[in-house]
């Protein structure tokens, strides 16, 4: 079996189990939050400490959220610049350039 074969099969493996992940790094992030909460509240017997753990659970979850968005972009950003989708943007900037002709 050739290996090229195989590499599309496996890039979205891959790619679904990416997607799958940010999911569960949420859900993660916000019980192990939870988690120091009750530790703190447990330690503290300060009924708000729970509060704190929450808190920092889903600041962790959104800062897991950034760094997706932002690995995806850097992704597309590489995408954007590459020859094979580059076609389409200078129909449109030419299209664009014609356009701006008629009006003088």
């Amino acid at each position: 079996m050739d290996k090229k074969a195989e590499t599309p099969k496996m890039k979205k493996l891959v790619d679904a189990a990416d997607g799958l992940s940010l999911g569960i790094s949420i859900v993660v992030a916000v019980l192990i939050g939870v988690a120091i909460g009750i530790g703190l509240q447990k330690l503290t017997g300060a009924w708000w400490t729970l509060w704190i753990g929450v808190f920092v659970g889903v600041g962790a979850a959104i800062s897991n959220v950034y760094k997706a968005y932002a690995k995806q972009k850097k992704v597309f950003d590489t995408l954007a610049q590459d020859p094979k989708y580059t076609y389409k943007q200078e129909q449109q900037e030419k299209y664009d350039a014609e356009d701006d002709d008629d009006k003088y």
